[in-house]
């Protein structure tokens, strides 16, 4: 039998899009557009900018970031 069950960062998706109420593509289209920056100056923004908590912010950019070396 498969395992269907997201894992890594993009597990936190479905809270972050209840929490925060906007899709992820929302959220990542964010990150990409403040980029060029390191991994912790994304978090930092959006945990300032929009009160995003530490573990959904840094899944966001962590999954943007990987999707983006592929």
């Amino acid at each position: 039998m498969a395992d269907d069950q997201v894992k890594g960062p993009a597990s936190y998706f479905p809270s972050i899009e209840k929490k925060y109420g906007r899709p992820i593509a929302d959220w990542q289209d964010l990150v990409r557009r403040s980029m060029p920056a390191k991994h912790m100056e994304l978090v930092a923004m959006l945990k300032h900018d929009h009160g995003m908590g530490h573990g959904h912010a840094n899944a966001i950019v962590a999954h943007v970031l990987a999707e983006d070396r592929t």
